[in-house]
């Protein structure tokens, strides 16, 4: 105690009163913690996930042998065995890289059942101070989706985890790693639709030469445009359609195959034979990259794999994968080579080549379909990784719509949708081919898993605490496959492979720009917060005239109090009988629930009628229309007032019979408000506050105990009724960052321009948190960084 007292005295009088009049929301952390219990799902129900699955995650995969072998052999196939060999190689990529490492290893390392780089990001940020904004404090580990574990502090993981936080160059490489992977998530979200699509469509010429390439070119870009209109309608009324078209898709593929298989060369299922793979590499040679290169587009779609992961649980992927969707793809890939084997001057549309032609035009409308789907699926994934990146600082406010009122990860993105859209037309109008976009598509694939590769690496560790040789075997593994294809890739940049390069770094200039001032930002109002000293000096009318309402005051940060107060009470001659400090702040987690969302906390003196409320988002959470928000912010400051007064004259267990009262109330169904009203506080009566069916009603000799209490908390509650029914006003600060003269030229083109810019052009606060105007108070301030 006395090491703890001189520490305090060390840092000064001010830094003390600040701690004891601005304390953290521990233990309201703790009260409202629930208990978190993963969802079992029976065999029927796993099936039937398992068959839905189909349509969202695995249409990109299910596409790829439209183009495969035309990539793999651009020049034509000289030798029979050059194409055997191409076959093993993709026979054992699919089921080291899709099957082994993506569907039985990376997809176990999911963010509560979301998937995708910056679910990665988010998992290791839980298990080590790794976050770039450091916002996020010790009581939102109490929350039930904040799942972390804890090792020796002489283990390989403590010792990883003091070395990376330990670094802020590490921090900052793992955050540019994870940035370029999600842009090349969005490349490849431009690229998908246009190879498959235009892979698809390329049916038409191929038994109708007449046709020319230019008309199968508008007919792909005008499927492109009617899918790109249709976002903003969602998926809810016709996704019931994908998993049927896909699962139709799969059979038809592997059906045509052992056709294929039986009627030309059964012999070509040597390939199976790993000899055949090293006899491929033996080979070497300028067409053993060009071929290399190609082989890679029949894992593509595996990233895509894991981001949409989403709502399906992992045994549900696993089933639909190896029992539809890895034998559909070999029995596919192994007859088109059965049919080459015999037509090798076929290599050009390989794929309707080998279709039978009585039932050539049935499989081409179903071609066409399942790359509507398949690019359906990686668009979605787009808006999903659009809206983590918005969630955790990376990416400019963005308006981000519900298409679905009964699946939430079912969200539109207007602006992104039409960049996406017009890149998308862009690169079908301008390659024309499916070769310049297969090489894009390649490395634009290869990078996505190198990036994941080495995110999964620190998870291992982190995450799983996996033996160091089990690290090894698994790094060296993935290395050695994804870096032989990088290297292939690396090859066709020249060749279409520079697309996918250029579109991720614009994208990358502009999410590192603004999480650069993002953070700035942050520090800055970090450093230039107001002690509460100051505030104290003013007196509970703050030196101003203190009028009725209530004033909710936007901040960034979880404590202090923040300079835009000072400078709006320093400027204006009155403010609200009621303030509070509102802080949004969204977590590395996947969602918050709903009882858990709000921290509640006294800020100084009762008579100071100053609050702090705290509203915790995860990056799939939505902050909803404001009247909700609104809502329930005033129902946690009630049940806040309530507890306080309990608190201060009662024991623990009183406390915790109420909070077992609420728990009850707010877990049955015959309750349907919200869990923080179940107390009518509207109502200046005991009664209200101790219902005669709960534990503490049941004991008349508290109640007794508490009228004291109970009198003085209703008065408060009354007044903070009357406040609320004088009016609420949203104080929102419009800062402004601008560079210092003496700073860096890279920083001033940093904060000065592209940031500056971005603000301007993307949606602003109030936008975001549907305030509406009338209700509106902003308050303009620049810090110069």
């Amino acid at each position: 105690m006395g090491s703890t007292n001189e520490e305090n005295g060390s840092k000064g009088g001010v830094w003390v009163l600040d701690q004891q009049l601005d304390q953290p929301m521990d233990e309201e952390a703790k009260r409202l913690r629930n208990m978190y219990q993963e969802k079992k799902f029976s065999t029927a129900i796993l099936l039937q996930l398992a068959f839905q699955s189909l349509g969202v995650v695995y249409g990109d995969l299910g596409t790829s042998p439209l183009y495969v072998f035309y990539n793999t052999f651009p020049n034509g196939i000289g030798d029979p065995e050059d194409l055997l060999g191409a076959l093993s190689v993709i026979i054992y990529s699919l089921t080291l890289i899709p099957l082994l490492k993506y569907v039985f290893i990376v997809c176990r390392a999911n963010d509560n059942g979301q998937g995708g780089t910056f679910a990665l990001y988010s998992l290791l940020c839980r298990h080590a101070k790794l976050k770039a904004i450091p916002s996020q404090d010790r009581t939102d580990e109490e929350l039930t989706t904040f799942s972390s574990s804890t090792f020796g502090e002489r283990s390989f993981a403590a010792k990883t985890k003091r070395w990376l936080e330990g670094h802020a160059f590490l921090k900052s490489t793992l955050l540019i790693l994870v940035l370029v992977g999600s842009c090349m998530v969005i490349g490849d979200g431009i690229l998908t639709p246009a190879i498959s699509v235009l892979s698809a469509v390329g049916g038409i010429n191929v038994r109708h030469s007449q046709i020319s390439n230019e008309i199968v070119v508008l007919f792909a870009v005008v499927i492109l445009v009617l899918l790109f209109t249709m976002q903003h309608h969602g998926t809810d009324k016709v996704g019931w359609l994908f998993a049927p078209i896909v699962l139709l898709w799969f059979l038809l593929i592997g059906g045509i195959g052992m056709f294929n298989i039986w009627k030309f060369d059964s012999s070509i299922l040597k390939a199976f034979s790993p000899m055949y793979v090293y006899q491929f590499f033996k080979k070497g040679g300028k067409d053993w990259w060009t071929s290399l290169g190609g082989i890679m587009l029949s894992i593509t779609g595996t990233e895509a794999l894991f981001a949409d992961l989403s709502h399906f649980p992992v045994p549900s992927i696993q089933i639909a994968f190896t029992c539809v969707v890895y034998p559909s793809l070999l029995l596919a890939y192994s007859g088109q080579a059965a049919y080459l084997m015999k037509h090798s001057d076929h290599v050009y549309g390989a794929f309707y080549h080998s279709i039978p032609d009585s039932i050539y035009w049935p499989v081409f409308v179903v071609a066409t379909a399942a790359a509507v789907v398949a690019s359906q699926a990686t668009i979605t994934a787009t808006f999903a990784l659009v809206k983590q990146a918005l969630a955790l600082g990376c990416f400019p406010r963005v308006k981000v719509v519900h298409t679905s009122r009964k699946y939430r990860h079912q969200i539109y993105i207007p602006e992104v949708n039409w960049i996406v859209m017009v890149l998308c037309i862009a690169v079908t109008a301008g390659f024309k081919n499916q070769n310049q976009i297969g090489n894009a598509s390649g490395t634009a694939v290869c990078i996505v898993m190198l990036v994941t590769t080495l995110l999964m690496i620190l998870v291992m560790i982190l995450v799983w605490h996996c033996h160091w040789i089990l690290v090894m075997v698994f790094t060296g593994l993935s290395f050695i496959i994804e870096g032989t294809y990088f290297s292939a890739v690396l090859r066709k940049v020249n060749q279409g492979g520079w697309v996918p390069l250029v579109i991720s770094a614009a994208f990358f200039i502009v999410m590192y720009g603004w999480q650069y001032g993002t953070v700035k930002r942050y520090e800055i109002e970090v450093h230039s917060k107001v002690s509460m000293a100051w505030i104290l000096g003013l007196g509970p009318s703050l030196g101003l005239v203190r009028v009725p309402g209530v004033g909710l005051v936007y901040t960034e940060l979880a404590s202090g109090v923040p300079r835009i107060f000072s400078h709006f009470i320093t400027n204006l001659p009155a403010i609200h009988s009621v303030v509070v400090f509102v802080c949004v702040k969204y977590l590395p987690v996947c969602t918050v629930p709903e009882e858990e969302r709000f921290l509640v906390k006294r800020i100084g003196p009762k008579n100071f009628h100053m609050f702090r409320c705290v509203a915790r988002y995860g990056y799939k959470d939505l902050h909803r229309k404001d009247d909700d928000f609104e809502k329930k912010l005033f129902e946690s400051l009630f049940m806040f007032l309530q507890l306080e007064s309990l608190m201060e004259a009662s024991s623990d267990s009183d406390v915790s019979s109420l909070l077992d009262q609420q728990t009850r109330q707010s877990g049955d169904g015959s309750n349907n408000s919200d869990p923080y009203s179940v107390v009518d506080l509207s109502v200046a009566s005991e009664d209200s506050i101790v219902p005669a069916d709960s534990p503490l009603g049941a004991n008349n000799a508290m109640i007794s105990t508490h009228q004291a209490a109970s009198r003085v908390e209703i008065d408060e509650i009354e007044f903070l009724n009357n406040c609320k029914d004088a009016g609420v006003v949203h104080i929102l600060g419009n800062t402004v960052v601008r560079a210092r003269k003496n700073s860096k030229f890279w920083k001033k083109i940093a904060i000065d321009y592209l940031y500056a810019f971005l603000r301007k052009i993307c949606r602003g606060n109030s936008v975001m948190f549907n305030i509406p105007h009338e209700s509106l108070l902003n308050v303009g301030q620049i810090f110069y960084v």
